[in-house]
């Protein structure tokens, strides 16, 4: 077993509508408004960026990301990491009764150092740390799009 490695699976049922998730989703310069531990973002052209996250476990991530899949019809986006990160990240949307359900699979090998010396004890920390980055996450996507729909400009969520 490679301790560095990681696979993450969360499933988020939102109140809004596909599109609009979608929309929310595809646009990576936003995710410092709604997603407290996604601390800043930085595009470099028009498929990739720089990210840097922080969480409750006190050190911050910071990766390349490049888009490599962005398809609304299927409601499908993937993205490829480099840097603290090695690896992809996938959103699938779809349509759930009136609302959306949005799929978060993600696949990636830990580079930081920090992350690789503590891989075998820290493991069931760093996962737990990446389940309240999701939560977090979650609930700060619901509110950015409850504002929007409610006619309310977005902002930082301080969740």
């Amino acid at each position: 077993m490679d301790w560095c490695h990681y696979r993450f699976r969360s499933r988020w049922d939102l109140d809004a509508p596909p599109a609009a998730v979608f929309a929310a989703l595809a646009d990576g310069d936003g995710y410092p408004r709604w997603w407290p531990q996604v601390r800043d973002v930085r595009r470099v052209d028009d498929r990739t960026g720089t990210a840097r996250f922080r969480s409750l476990v006190p050190y911050d991530l910071r990766v390349t990301v490049t888009q490599a899949d962005r398809d609304p019809a299927r409601g499908t986006l993937r993205i490829t990491f480099s840097g603290d990160l090695e690896g992809w990240a996938r959103w699938t949307v779809t349509a759930r009764g009136a609302g959306t359900r949005a799929l978060f699979e993600q696949d990636v090998v830990a580079r930081k150092p920090l992350l690789r010396r503590f891989a075998v004890l820290g493991r069931p920390l760093f996962r737990a740390n990446h389940a309240l980055m999701m939560r977090a996450g979650r609930r700060g996507l619901r509110a950015d799009l409850a504002g929007r729909t409610a006619g309310r400009r977005p902002g930082r969520n301080p969740v």
